[in-house]
């Protein structure tokens, strides 16, 4: 394969990866690590797991019990928003998400006080670094904006 072909998608991960937000997720990752073994790592790498392609979303099963892998990345995502919020505006912000894996249901329930299930949870993530980081600036302007626009609610 030429260069040509393979650096528009390089030069797109690496800006992606140098995005606020990106950083920041990847700084919430390496300070969950207590071992030293993501240490040597890139940022890509340890957001591999994020990247799920069309191809691996064919070979997660339909329904089953939540990947606790997948809760970690879904609240590591969030916690990222939740953390690149406070960068800007510096208000104390948490994500109030709480996952956790539930018995295979085959259907969604949902209604005035009972829990959601979503059968598609286990393919939670982006096709791109592009767009992880996309996803993630998305949600922290659109709180930034929600906060600014109304500062004394956010400081309530």
């Amino acid at each position: 394969m030429s260069d040509a072909a393979v650096s528009p998608a390089a030069n797109e991960d690496v800006a992606a990866l140098a995005a606020p937000f990106v950083k920041c997720l990847v700084r919430l990752i390496r300070s969950q690590e207590s071992y030293c073994l993501w240490e040597g790592r890139s940022d890509a790498t340890l957001l591999a797991d994020f990247i799920v392609t069309r191809k691996k979303r064919h070979v997660f099963p339909g329904m089953g019990y939540s990947d606790p892998d997948v809760l970690w990345r879904l609240d590591m995502f969030y916690t990222a928003v939740g953390l690149a919020i406070a960068e800007r505006f510096r208000p104390v912000t948490s994500p109030i998400v709480e996952m956790k894996p539930v018995r295979p249901s085959g259907a969604c329930f949902s209604g005035a006080g009972s829990w959601s299930f979503c059968p598609d949870l286990h393919q939670f993530g982006f096709e791109t670094f592009r767009q992880l980081a996309e996803a993630g600036t998305k949600l922290v302007d659109d709180a930034t904006a929600a906060t600014e626009a109304c500062p004394d609610v956010a400081r309530a």
